[in-house]
């Protein structure tokens, strides 16, 4: 299971603010990679989302697109949606004419697509297994990342959009003359003919705050008919009054990003199926959760959250650990930290559309607050999930968590990871995305190393802000059960070597979640262990 992309929306509406820089650790010498991957390992047809900031202006960028991969070491073909608000255009069309790419032994790799009439487009790669993996952009001219799918391309119709799905994207919108970070998630149902007949959404933007659960009014979509449509999956989607091009993973999975003069967004429509809860009593169990985006009052800045509750069946949740960075002031809170408040309500006024909401209030972290729309994959519940805490924009993932106790010996493998956040450099905080693979061993101590690709893209950049083969090492250390906060300290090498500490919670024995807990960066993301 890979959760993408934790997209941090901060640096594309960031007028600027101080703060501290950390100190630097040793260098790292990466392992010789080892394991069962090969440029075989990536065969077929791959569809691919990113977003992030480009690097001269700052501006919010995203790309999703296909690729066809010969399993050579070859792309046969490409199409993608290329958006740079920074531009002045709102989209544009871009095909690939080929390209190359070389994948190790451990699943990294490096994919160079050609754009047709010059150009390139430079993407780090760490397979998770050969249905895909985690995606960073490594070529200096953007800060983006997110992941790559297998295609099933005998699903390339409007008939395949079938059923109810949930949605997730984000990005920023035009309110006047200024940018704003801006969130959207729900559900929406598909009738397989070209409709939307309805569903329901929560929008949040810094301009305006949560709208609550709002109807969606019916809407069309539309499979490319020159072709795109058929060879790439490639299609376009009315929704919620703003208009997406899509591209069809399967008839479970669909990219979407945005396309209009009201903004520009990045995410996906997954297929709402099993049984989804309807009422408080068939909600129970741990959760995990993790959120990135923006303060959008007071001094602004990026924010990245992450937390671990249990929910009772009842309306209530406990157990409650929570870990927030907050442009750059890290806060921990326990059940223990005096939280009153906390409460989870399953939507029956939107009955089947999946919608929750949990709250809980601290003294030193206020009023927390989201809003979640349910489904299943791999028969196990999840969400995703919106933070509507005051002032907050920003939105991620939530997992139902496996029975612990989680052991340095029960995590131990082979993990793929995509970390992004901002990097808090006075005078000119800057994006950073890092994408890589590693080794977690059952020892107590060194028990982890790797090795990384990774961007800083800013005025305080090294040369181009790219550093590829960097050495990682570190230390996760597993607390109590590791049912909570657990730390991972981690030594990244390069140019200029550096440190960063994270707080992880685990959401089974192969899915890690962290945020970092340092004054210098926001980066938060997933490390998940790796199927081949």
């Amino acid at each position: 299971m890979s959760l993408g992309k934790l997209r941090m929306l901060a640096v594309a509406v960031l007028a600027g603010y101080l703060a501290g820089c950390g100190g630097g650790s040793g260098n790292v010498t990466p392992p010789p990679p080892a394991g069962n991957f090969s440029n075989a390992s990536l065969t077929g047809q791959y569809a691919f989302s990113m977003s992030g900031v480009e690097a001269v202006s700052g501006a919010y960028a995203a790309e999703i697109g296909s690729i066809a991969a010969d399993g050579k070491g070859h792309i046969t073909a490409g199409l993608a949606d290329v958006l740079n608000l920074g531009s002045g255009a709102v989209a544009s069309l871009v095909t690939f004419s080929g390209g190359t790419y070389q994948i190790q032994a451990n699943g990294r790799g490096i994919i160079t697509l050609s754009v047709s009439g010059g150009g390139s487009l430079q993407l780090s790669v760490t397979l998770t297994s050969s249905s895909g993996g985690l995606l960073v952009e490594t070529d200096g001219t953007a800060s983006t990342s997110g992941n790559l799918n297998l295609q099933t391309p005998l699903e390339f119709s409007g008939n395949a959009i079938k059923g109810n799905y949930v949605f997730d994207f984000s990005g920023v919108s035009f309110a006047g003359a200024s940018v704003a970070p801006s969130s959207l998630i729900g559900q929406f149902a598909a009738d397989g003919n070209g409709n939307v007949t309805g569903g329901t959404a929560d929008a949040n933007s810094g301009s305006s705050g949560p709208s609550g659960a709002v109807a969606l009014a019916a809407s069309t979509y539309q499979m490319d008919t020159n072709g795109n449509g058929t060879n790439f999956g490639r299609g376009m989607m009315t929704l919620d009054g703003r208009t997406y091009a899509y591209y069809i993973v399967d008839n479970t999975r669909i990219k979407f990003v945005e396309e209009d003069s009201l903004g520009g967004a990045e995410g996906e429509a997954l297929l709402q199926t099993g049984a989804i809860p309807t009422q408080n009593s068939q909600f129970a169990g741990s959760f995990v959760f993790l959120t990135g985006g923006f303060v959008a009052v007071g001094n602004f800045g990026p924010s990245a959250r992450l937390g671990r509750f249990t929910a009772d069946g009842a309306g209530g949740i406990g157990t409650i650990s929570f870990d927030e960075n907050n442009n750059g002031k890290y806060v921990h809170i326990a059940q223990s930290s005096g939280i009153t408040n906390a409460n989870y309500a399953i939507d029956t006024d939107h009955a089947g559309s999946g919608r929750g909401t949990f709250t809980f209030t601290n003294s030193s972290a206020g009023t927390v607050s989201y809003v979640f729309y349910l489904y299943t994959q791999d028969s196990v519940l999840r969400a995703l999930i919106q933070d509507v805490s005051g002032g907050i924009v920003g939105d991620g993932r939530m997992l139902t968590q496996a029975a612990g106790p989680f052991t340095p010996g029960s995590v131990a493998g082979n993990y793929a990871f995509n970390w992004s956040g901002v990097q808090l450099i006075s005078p000119s905080p800057f994006a950073e995305d890092f994408v890589g693979q590693y080794v977690e061993t059952n020892a107590t101590s060194s028990n982890m190393s790797g090795t990384a690709d990774y961007d800083e893209l800013g005025l305080n950049s090294v040369g181009n802000g790219v550093i590829l083969n960097a050495g990682i090492a570190g230390t996760l250390t597993v607390s109590g059960d590791g049912t909570q906060n657990n730390t991972f300290k981690i030594a990244v090498g390069g140019t200029s070597p550096f440190t960063i500490n994270f707080t992880t919670y685990f959401a089974d024995n192969g899915t890690m979640l962290v945020v970092c807990s340092d004054g210098t960066r926001t980066t938060a993301g997933v490390a998940t262990q790796q199927t081949q």
